[in-house]
């Protein structure tokens, strides 16, 4: 099966998935447990969009877009607010 073909199955068991929770939802109400998996439902749809909007890049023959990290450090001053993780405050001591 095509990338395209295999997105087209995973909709299609999503929007089935869709309709089942609908049902619950409609059975149990609307409570945390059946919120959940519509909030579950909803990352999975967008995560579904995702793929396929990469996949429509690869089919297009574009490469992804690189980002460039420079080489340069970090200001000391960024830091000079924040603790250091897992050590403490710099003004106190450790237990």
């Amino acid at each position: 099966m095509s990338v395209h073909d295999e997105l087209v199955s995973v909709q299609r068991c999503l929007e089935d998935l869709n309709r089942s929770v609908n049902r619950l939802e409609q059975q149990m109400g609307g409570g945390i447990d059946v919120r959940r998996v519509r909030a579950d439902c909803d990352h999975l749809r967008a995560s579904v969009a995702l793929l396929r909007e990469v996949a429509s890049g690869h089919a297009s023959g574009r490469r992804p877009e690189l980002v460039t990290i420079s080489d340069t450090p970090y200001d000391v001053a960024l830091w000079t607010d924040s603790d250091d993780e897992g050590l403490g405050a710099r003004d106190r001591r450790a237990p």
